[in-house]
């Protein structure tokens, strides 16, 4: 897959959007609302987007008023609509989930993490969006397809490889099969709504004679990476997962962008709202570097030898 390069940001006119036309002044006070479904979205936006904005001069407690929102996928609208009650400059919207929560308001500026905002139908293109949402999109279908034939290649005996999924991610099964049938994977689809299902997700595939496991990209998943992990080594199944950094919670692969350079950049795009800007007029960008983080400890645990060109490739082994 080309790694595709991001989107130049583009300026534009604040015609149109009279009520954002306006610069940052030292007596104004921005207000920042920010929804997801889990705590680890949130502390990552403390730990690398308000740093970001705190360096180009939006600073919490001083000019910038950030006000979190988490809960379960359902209870998400509820949150959103208190989260416009308090009239913000702008709202991020971290995961699937949290995005169509968001996409309720066509007034407030959104400024999406993860999925696509073009194929969800809240933005006209990447370059120039048109409404009131921008961001980043991680490109979790190709990613997906990405990390299937990495899997692939690591183990090639393995044909039989299971999928575990949410509603969030049941839009990219069909690149995923599609591919799957290229490779010649026989692929096991198993879907869970709560993590109450886990226990009983990877019975079924143990059931189906799962050989090697991919866990889609959803922001739930990353926060039960671990747990996830020792069921899949209780399992006995390798397993690929979608950021380099769950490699070192337990999964045998982790592959995906650079998270944390993306969250950076979100900043820019909210500072950017803050002094005017349209979130029509600023570009959605896409991901340009790429991490793959092999563990070796769980290699070793599975009998399972990492051939060397795929070893050669990866930023981290964690032995």
């Amino acid at each position: 897959m080309k790694r595709r390069d991001f989107i130049t940001l583009l300026g534009g006119s604040v015609s149109a959007w009279p009520s954002l036309a306006r610069a940052q002044t030292p007596n104004r006070v921005y207000r920042l609302g920010h929804l997801g479904n889990t705590a680890p979205t949130e502390a990552l936006t403390r730990e690398t987007t308000l740093p970001e904005l705190a360096r180009l001069g939006f600073v919490e407690g001083r000019n910038l008023i950030f006000d979190a929102r988490v809960g379960e996928p359902d209870t998400l609208p509820g949150l959103m609509r208190e989260l416009v009650a308090a009239r913000p400059d702008a709202v991020i919207a971290i995961g699937a989930p949290a995005i169509a929560a968001a996409a309720a308001t066509r007034t407030v500026p959104i400024v999406t993490f993860g999925a696509d905002p073009v194929q969800l139908g809240l933005a006209a293109s990447y370059a120039r969006p048109g409404g009131n949402v921008t961001g980043v999109v991680i490109l979790i279908s190709e990613l997906e397809v990405k990390r299937l034939s990495m899997l692939r290649e690591a183990m090639p005996e393995r044909r039989r490889v299971a999928v575990l999924t949410s509603p969030a991610t049941a839009p990219g099964e069909a690149a995923l099969r599609q591919a799957a049938a290229g490779l010649g994977v026989d692929l096991v689809i198993v879907s869970v709504t709560t993590p109450g299902e886990y226990r009983s997700a990877f019975a079924a595939m143990q059931a189906a004679g799962a050989e090697a496991l991919l866990i889609s990209a959803t922001s739930a998943f990353f926060r039960d990476g671990r747990q996830l992990a020792a069921l899949a080594l209780e399992a006995r199944l390798p397993t690929m997962c979608e950021w380099a950094e769950m490699a070192q919670t337990g999964c045998l692969f982790g592959y995906g962008p650079k998270r944390v350079a993306l969250r950076r950049r979100m900043a820019d795009q909210i500072a950017r709202i803050f002094r005017g800007t349209p979130p029509g007029e600023i570009a959605i960008e896409q991901p340009t570097a790429f991490e793959f983080a092999v563990n070796q400890r769980v290699a070793k645990a599975l009998n399972v030898s990492i051939p060397f060109a795929l070893l050669t490739q990866a930023d981290e082994v964690f032995d």
